[in-house]
């Protein structure tokens, strides 16, 4: 099977971004893509974007908007929506694209604009990617979805403890202040973590994602293509999974199916075992939905999550360095632009590009992200 790379990619900055349309973010992360590949929008074939929710962007077709805006109308264009995993599955559908022989070289999208409503508002926009007859009208939101989950790993794994889920918040923090396209640069200590107020308990304040404007782009060629580029970053695993989307369904509330398979696809169809990856950027939303990640994708045994934090096994220069980037925890989590952004830095990774924050030596990354509660995952591959 011919590969596909990645050859360029761009991110924006991540926060509060006042002034800024969805339009124009996208255009910061477009732009800095195209120059990194050093190539012109006239020969983008197709593209794709991913973007999560028409009640955050105030439009029914926030895609269409970006095409227009970037330029690159008639190109054959669509939009992706997988919930918070909208931008790993346009990556995927990108790798679709050129697999098909449909495009030689697509780019890929990924943008929301989540401060123009209230924190209020924003929860609730979120809270209705859960199921919307039994769990949403009842006024369920998607700390309380993480909320349910930290618990009964709790509760399941008696030698964990919030303390645990603190360290992720803390290393997560601090990796955030080497990234200059974080939203968060700040220090939090553990004391800190530990004493913030309750979200959904047990989760506090410094357990959760922050609500996030930004936008990600990725310039992905054929095999055939690549050929002209000096570090193309090839996709070599890619795997999908899904949930129920009722929660009161699952087989269990302290792993995620969906994860599991599509570790499983990704690391199969790239040949390698978890052991093999040298560093990871996992979907933390909360911070138990990292230690789940740990599980999840085999970097360790059930139950075992928290030796990892605990051993700083996940720091740069641990066994297997986790959201080197700051994470969703601290980067920020604008819902569509999240997965593209996960390729992103892989990418910079593994072409060495990532300063104080650099894996020695990666040649092997991983990107797992969570769409909702679980009821889509995407994981992927790449080599260089």
């Amino acid at each position: 099977m011919p590969r596909v790379a990645v050859v360029g990619v761009g991110i924006s900055k991540f926060g509060r971004r006042k002034g800024v349309s969805l339009r124009e973010l996208t255009f910061e992360a477009f732009k800095e893509a195209l120059e990194d590949a050093q190539i012109k929008k006239d020969e983008i074939q197709s593209v794709i974007t991913g973007c999560a929710s028409d009640e955050f962007a105030m439009a029914n077709q926030p895609g269409a908007q970006i095409q227009e805006y970037l330029g690159l109308n008639p190109k054959p264009h669509f939009r992706v929506e997988a919930a918070c995993a909208s931008g790993s599955m346009a990556v995927r559908a990108g790798w679709m694209t050129i697999q098909s022989g449909l495009a030689d070289i697509v780019l890929v999208n990924g943008a929301e604009k989540m401060t123009e409503v209230s924190t209020p508002k924003a929860t609730e926009i979120m809270g209705k990617f859960g199921d919307s007859t039994w769990e949403y009208p009842f006024g369920i939101s998607f700390p309380g979805y993480y909320a349910m989950l930290a618990s009964n790993y709790l509760a399941t794994y008696k030698e964990s403890g919030k303390t645990d889920l603190a360290k992720i918040a803390v290393k997560n923090h601090y990796y955030g202040t080497l990234n200059p396209k974080a939203h968060m640069q700040k220090i939090v200590t553990e004391e800190q973590a530990l004493s913030g107020f309750i979200v959904a308990y047990p989760l506090r304040l410094h357990d959760c994602s922050l609500i996030s404007d930004g936008a990600a782009s990725i310039v992905m060629v054929s095999e055939k293509v690549a050929k002209r580029f000096d570090k193309p970053i090839w996709i070599t695993g890619l795997g999908a999974g899904s949930e129920t989307h009722a929660i009161g369904r699952r087989k269990s509330l302290t792993s995620l199916e969906s994860a599991c398979v599509a570790a499983d696809q990704a690391y199969k169809m790239a040949g390698i075992t978890p052991k093999d990856v040298d560093v990871a950027v996992v979907h933390d939303c909360f911070t138990i939905a990292e230690l789940i990640a740990y599980e999840d994708l085999g970097f360790c045994k059930r139950g075992e999550a928290p030796i990892l934090i605990r051993n700083k096994d996940t720091y740069l220069d641990g066994l297997i360095p986790v959201n080197v980037d700051g994470g969703l925890k601290a980067k920020g989590h604008p819902i569509g632009a999240t997965g593209v952004a996960m390729t992103a830095e892989i990418v910079k990774q593994l072409r060495g590009e990532c300063g104080e924050r650099q894996v020695k030596g990666a040649k092997i990354g991983l990107s797992h992200n969570v769409g909702g509660s679980g009821q889509f995952t995407a994981v992927h591959i790449y080599e260089a």
